[in-house]
């Protein structure tokens, strides 16, 4: 009698994580589409299982900026239609790819539309998280990414970005502070500032 008490009490003090649901394709649609600016620290686990940390800043529409913690750990840009990573340690220029050639794309987009034919290759619930893994519908050879979120409020948690050669990156995000006033040089595409 005492156990079935003790796990009573525990069911009603624990938080409500058994009464979350799936969250929608729309209604994550709309929690990114609201996001017009935020920043975060976050923890990269890299396709090597190696670490690093650092300050995420997000502007939407087509901006993200990754500055690693490290010294001389350096900074990754999208702006400009484009993602440039700028090694310090390195002797070459920085590296520049297309935005829209990444999976990063889904998120920086203008107009999120997750119910968009074959964007979402992937909608699950795991008891806590819903979990969305989706992809440039025209280009599924661009690689995709999972977007993970927790429900009541909606927040983006991490995101796992899966390349076309078959390696995974894993973002882990800190507190997603939004709403913020982000000066346009930090997503500099030219210089990393």
């Amino acid at each position: 009698m005492k156990q079935i008490v003790l796990a009573l009490a525990l069911t009603v003090c624990a938080p409500a994580a058994w009464a979350a649901e799936k969250l929608s394709l729309n209604e994550i649609s709309g929690y990114l589409n609201g996001i017009k600016t935020a920043k975060s620290s976050f923890t990269q686990i890299n396709d090597d299982g190696s670490l690093s940390t650092g300050q995420l800043y997000i502007h939407r529409p087509g901006r993200m900026r990754f500055e690693y913690d490290t010294p001389g750990g350096g900074t990754v840009v999208a702006g400009a239609g484009s993602v440039v990573i700028f090694d310090p340690k390195s002797n070459q220029p920085p590296e520049t790819y297309p935005l829209r050639r990444t999976p990063l794309s889904v998120i920086l987009a203008r107009k999120v539309n997750l119910n968009q034919a074959n964007m979402v290759v992937g909608h699950r619930f795991d008891g806590t998280t819903t979990i969305v893994r989706s992809q440039d519908p025209e280009h599924p050879d661009y690689g995709s990414i999972e977007l993970m979120f927790t429900g009541d409020p909606v927040e983006l948690r991490k995101w796992v970005v899966h390349d076309n050669a078959g390696g995974q990156t894993t973002v882990i995000l800190g507190a997603l502070e939004t709403g913020l006033r982000l000066p346009s040089n930090l997503f500099s595409t030219t210089a990393s500032n």
